[in-house]
């Protein structure tokens, strides 16, 4: 299984970031946890940290190209408001997962709404560092409802 891990905007400054909201794990340590669980789920990922949109949107074109199984995505803010990025993602065959560090629909009203949330397979937000596990998981459990099916 090919799974691609993005990271969007800011994500590189985990650790320093408001760690508040996001604790002080790093971005290095988040992979190297999704690394670990995806060993044992028998899954390769790839992991792409960018802080430019039209970055995001030809590495997403790419994953396409590529046939990943499946995307987890974490876009930060661009979640709120990149029809760019969504209309990336809509391009792609496989499952989404997409995921957030900090339970968004409990912070400002702005990041309450996703405009992804149409075109993904699931969401799952608000469980710090294990909202990325998680994700992982549906991630592998939906690529093997789609093969056994």
């Amino acid at each position: 299984m090919k799974i691609l891990m993005l990271h969007g905007i800011n994500h590189n400054m985990f650790g320093k970031r408001d760690p508040k909201q996001y604790g002080t794990i790093t971005l290095d340590e988040i992979n190297a946890s999704l690394g670990a669980l995806g060993t044992e789920l028998g899954a390769d990922l790839e992991y792409f940290q960018t802080n430019s949109e039209s970055v995001m949107c030809e590495r997403i074109h790419q994953g396409y190209a590529d046939g990943v199984d499946a995307v987890l995505i974490n876009a930060g803010a661009w979640t709120h408001y990149s029809y760019g990025i969504r209309d990336a993602l809509a391009i792609l065959t496989c499952p989404i997962v997409e995921l957030h560090m900090s339970n968004i629909h409990a912070r400002e009203a702005f990041r309450h709404v996703s405009v992804f949330a149409e075109i993904v397979k699931g969401q799952i937000c608000g469980f710090g560092v294990d909202s990325y596990l998680l994700a992982l998981r549906a991630a592998v459990s939906s690529i093997s409802a789609a093969k056994a099916g």
